[in-house]
């Protein structure tokens, strides 16, 4: 960033961030190849940190407040939270990332997101586990009012033909029914003279 233009790029009234608490279940696993089954189940907005401190346990399955992650929302990507906030259930993505050999506790939560598309990127990846978990009804009104204050409706331009163009004819450059020795879009067949 180049010193004193901070403010050129970076609108700090354009970003919001809240802690968020991340619920981890560990589930007897229903194969005999996984001994246990992980699935992120809650998010507890403005948690205090943690490390995998224990909430409750019971019949074998046993839920952690895994770590506290901070949730940012971008003035930029609000259209991204509108796509999320349709849903059916408002949701946010919890990225993690496995780790290798590890069993008590396999992952490290690398980020929680309300953005489907930020999680989109980082399925795509196959790097790291991306679990959806439903909104509190208080995050999700807190998101609701930042998108509020910042969402733009971009309206919608039809592209329009070039009037230049209408009806405007080739020129004949990769016709193979014309010969020419410029012409750099022929195949090899067609330059050597052997395409009828």
């Amino acid at each position: 960033m180049v010193k004193g233009r901070r403010d050129l790029i970076h609108n700090p009234a354009m970003y919001r961030t809240i802690p968020l608490g991340i619920v981890l279940r560990r589930a007897p696993g229903v194969t005999r190849w996984a001994r246990w089954s992980w699935k992120a189940t809650a998010v507890l907005p403005g948690a205090p940190d943690a490390s995998w401190r224990v909430l409750r346990e019971s019949d074998g399955t046993t839920e952690y407040h895994a770590a506290t992650v901070p949730l940012d929302l971008h003035g930029a990507e609000t259209e991204a939270y509108v796509h999320g906030l349709g849903a059916e259930v408002p949701c946010v993505y919890v990225v993690m990332r496995p780790i290798a050999g590890a069993q008590d506790h396999p992952f490290q939560i690398l980020l929680v997101t309300a953005s489907p598309y930020e999680a989109q990127d980082y399925c795509d990846s196959a790097e790291e586990v991306v679990e959806k978990v439903a909104m509190p009804e208080g995050l999700e009104a807190w998101v609701r009012e930042f998108v509020d204050l910042f969402h733009e409706e971009e309206a919608f331009v039809k592209r329009r033909r070039n009037k230049q163009t209408e009806g405007a004819r080739q020129d004949g450059i990769g016709d193979p029914r014309i010969h020419t020795g410029a012409d750099v879009y022929a195949s090899p067949g067609l330059k050597r003279g052997r395409v009828l």
